[in-house]
């Protein structure tokens, strides 16, 4: 990979000095140099076919041709097939979103349907296309082909897939009605302290950044847990970073303090928040502690709250992981988080060249593990289960709309 992203590099230098041969001698000098594969890995770093890469090679061993090539005009040839059907990568997209998945650790995407599948779907919509462009196409979209034991992780629901698409469209029609969709998760707790961070960064040579031995807890300090919101359509995100336990409490809390701070200004006349979350941990969807919290925040708002849980077994499929969590790794690699005020200026520096933006805020509240909800508090959530799947497709309305019900 490492050898790709140089020859991507060098190739995007040269590309503007050079005409249609020396473009194609220089991938083909490239795969000759790494041998093997080598014709493969350039066409993935340049974009250039393997059978343009493969004519440059017989060019390259046949001397008696040198200045004998008629070399067309700039701008000739075939042209690239987005440039003749305009609608192609936005189809794609739209494929592969439901079943997309990110790594919380790297910033690539994944995609459990096979390049021939999705030719085969694009070729159903009107689309002329072969798998290797499709497999091009996502390459140049950062998506990458996992195996599938790579994809698959934990029990496999029978109906698995199909939440996946069902959850994918309420978030389309919420975000087409202009109204907000949010997908949120508990990051990882993180320990506080002068201690050792995966990753590198500069520093003068020979002077790295003293770390502790042991990973100990440092009762003063203690660990921090980041509970981020990430707003799809804005491409936003919002990280409330707590001191005491991941509860569901402090998991609505922060949808809290991020409707105050960003969502309410985003979306005055709101008339509905759709939640997508996983299954399980501080927001499950078999918790009653968090539909009770639901219902407060639903009652404070006077604002319907729609909740989609993704299947069991697939929390990295959540959105905010590759799209928020997996760029605050990044951005704070081989930086010790040595105080919370460090944690909260790190996570708000992140940004992307896409145009994200992060916002966080440090919580010192408490939130106490242990607390109880009744049935007969359960059975006050005005709560109204989905047809598919109400398990994990639901809507919490505000109590002040039940009474209203009930007295009409």
């Amino acid at each position: 990979m490492a050898e790709e992203e140089a020859i991507k590099r060098r190739f995007e230098l040269l590309v503007p000095h050079l005409d249609e041969r020396t473009r194609r001698l220089m991938a083909a000098s490239e795969a000759v140099a790494i041998g093997r594969g080598g014709a493969t890995a350039v066409a993935r770093a340049t974009g250039v076919s393997r059978r343009v890469i493969g004519a440059g090679i017989k060019e390259l061993a046949d001397a008696s041709r040198a200045g004998a090539v008629r070399i067309r005009r700039p701008g000739g040839g075939r042209k690239r097939t987005t440039d003749t059907d305009p609608t192609l990568r936005g189809d794609l997209e739209r494929l592969v979103e439901p079943v997309t998945r990110g790594d919380p650790e790297s910033p690539l995407r994944w995609t459990c349907k096979s390049v021939r599948k999705l030719a085969e779907e694009l070729r159903r919509i009107g689309h002329r296309v072969s798998h290797q462009l499709v497999a091009e196409l996502l390459h140049e979209l950062d998506y990458s082909l996992q195996a599938n034991r790579k994809v698959l992780e934990g029990s496999q629901h029978p109906d698995r897939n199909a939440q996946f698409e069902y959850l994918n469209d309420q978030v389309q029609a919420q975000i087409a009605a202009g109204e907000p969709a949010i997908s949120v998760d508990a990051k990882k707790k993180e320990l506080v302290g002068p201690f050792r961070n995966g990753g590198r960064e500069l520093r003068p040579k020979g002077q790295p950044e003293p770390v502790r031995v042991h990973d100990f807890v440092d009762k003063e300090l203690g660990r921090a847990t980041p509970y981020g919101v990430y707003d799809m359509a804005q491409n936003q995100g919002w990280v409330t970073v707590g001191i005491d336990h991941d509860t569901a409490e402090f998991a609505v809390a922060s949808i809290r303090q991020w409707w105050q701070t960003l969502g309410q200004a985003t979306y005055p006349d709101a008339t509905s928040l759709l939640i997508t979350a996983d299954g399980g941990g501080s927001n499950g969807s078999r918790l009653r502690l968090w539909k009770w919290e639901l219902q407060r925040f639903a009652d404070e708002l006077d604002l319907e709250l729609r909740v989609c849980h993704l299947p069991p077994g697939t929390s990295k499929w959540n959105k905010i992981e590759h799209r928020l969590f997996s760029y605050i790794t990044q951005n704070w690699r081989g930086k010790p988080l040595v105080s919370y005020a460090a944690i909260v200026s790190l996570i708000a520096a992140t940004t992307t060249r896409s145009g994200l933006t992060v916002q966080c805020q440090l919580d010192e509240g408490t939130y106490p593990t242990g607390r109880k909800v009744t049935d007969a508090d359960l059975a006050t959530v005005n709560l109204d289960r989905d047809e598919f799947h109400g398990e994990w497709n639901y809507r919490i309305r505000p109590r002040s709309r039940l009474l209203e019900m009930v007295i009409s």
